[in-house]
């Protein structure tokens, strides 16, 4: 089936030198990156979609990540159109043939019987019809018969002081719409663990999964951080850490790239994570163990010796600013599976990111039964580094109580 390569890219410029062609790297501001290419099952390039992406990724606009999220879109249409043995530019004179209405009715029918997330759907389609727009806006497809037709939509904004503005919105008669599921939906749609099974999740992987498994799912599980940012916490981040005023049970770590030393957050946010004085404890000890020690030996790259979590090979974790980390996807992987063999079924469809949610759910249950509701909102949202708000030092105290001490 069609597959994601990625290569170093640069961008060159071409130059006829003394009447040969030569190829100039180009400055544009952009460093160098990994860039995902596509490929067909038969391991021929699909050119025009390569060419999309490349134009994408050399735009200062568009970060790689966004550029990453439309390969992996393509990819899952390479490969519907490999198994529909359809071509990507079939679009004869009857509409129910063309190979994007097809397509469209393959994702409503995933998206029905839940294969796929709604957004997951609508976010595939959009992707796809921006890079028809492409194709055709270059000349490289100019097929006979009309490819979608066209709407206009008027989208009426209303600001804080009551002034409406309407936009022009276009759109084209292939979206799917994405309508929003009935009830309270958390973080990328993903609920949250109940604290027994929390317990539960933690005592298996510590005594069936690796020490570094353990300590990132608990670091998950009692910080809320995302993966980008634990895969990226120093040494001196944890030497660092700073008591709380509030409690003598937790304590402060300085994320994002104005701390010292910077660690990668999303959207490159600064500020402070609360963590519980025990686990910065077993960190610190991990930190200077022997395993740690032998694994920062095998870095190839001097700066991974600064890396609290290294692999077996020395290597990150995830890279610096990615929100994926396919070492510890197969190591969880692997905790899943035998989890389910010892009969904790609930574990067969867990993910990393539910520590966040298990985190912030629990936090604002603490926050209410502390203080009420009113300013609930507010400490989570400070906790999870999504906005700053005012400190409440009686919710921090009543945080502390969360149990790490697990048997």
């Amino acid at each position: 089936m069609a597959r994601i390569e990625t290569i170093r890219f640069r961008p060159h410029r071409a130059e006829v030198l003394e009447g040969k062609v030569r190829w100039s790297p180009v400055d544009t501001g952009t460093p160098e990156t990994d860039l995902p290419q596509l490929f067909w099952e038969t391991g021929d390039p699909w050119r025009e979609a390569n060419l999309w992406l490349v134009a994408t990724a050399t735009c200062r606009d568009v970060h790689i990540r966004t550029t990453e999220t439309r390969a992996a879109a393509l990819l899952a249409y390479a490969r519907w159109l490999e198994r529909t043995e359809t071509d990507w530019r079939q679009f004869p004179a009857r509409r129910e043939h063309r190979c994007l209405v097809r397509y469209r009715g393959a994702l409503i029918d995933a998206r029905n019987s839940s294969e796929l997330a709604a957004s997951t759907a609508s976010q595939r389609m959009r992707t796809v019809v921006s890079f028809y727009r492409w194709v055709k806006a270059n000349g490289i497809l100019t097929p006979t018969w009309p490819t979608w037709l066209d709407r206009s939509v008027k989208v009426h904004i209303s600001n804080q002081f009551g002034f409406e503005r309407t936009l022009d919105r276009k759109t084209t008669d292939l979206a799917i719409p994405l309508r929003s599921a009935p009830g309270t939906r958390l973080e990328d749609g993903l609920q949250p663990v109940s604290t027994t099974d929390r317990n539960a999740i933690l005592n298996f992987a510590r005594h069936h999964g690796s020490e570094e498994l353990y300590l990132m799912l608990a670091t998950g599980f009692f910080t809320g951080i995302r993966l980008q940012t634990l895969a990226d916490l120093k040494l001196d981040t944890l030497s660092h850490a700073a008591p709380d005023p509030s409690s003598d049970k937790l304590y402060r770590l300085a994320v994002g790239p104005g701390a010292t030393p910077s660690v990668a957050t999303k959207f490159g946010v600064t500020g402070y994570v609360w963590i519980p004085k025990d686990l910065l404890n077993d960190l610190n000890d991990y930190a200077q163990s022997e395993r740690r020690l032998k694994r920062a030996a095998r870095a190839a790259d001097a700066s991974n010796r600064e890396l609290l979590f290294l692999t077996r090979f020395g290597n990150s974790y995830a890279d610096r600013g990615a929100d994926k980390s396919p070492s510890l996807n197969v190591e969880l992987h692997g905790l899943r599976r035998l989890a389910s063999r010892h009969g904790l079924t609930f574990m067969q469809s867990f993910k990393f990111h539910q520590a966040r949610c298990t985190f912030a759910t629990e936090l604002a249950r603490s926050a209410i039964s502390a203080g009420g509701s009113i300013h609930a909102i507010a400490i989570v949202k400070e906790a999870l580094l999504h906005r700053h708000e005012v400190n409440r030092p009686g919710f921090r105290r009543h945080l502390a109580a969360i149990n790490y001490g697990l048997s």
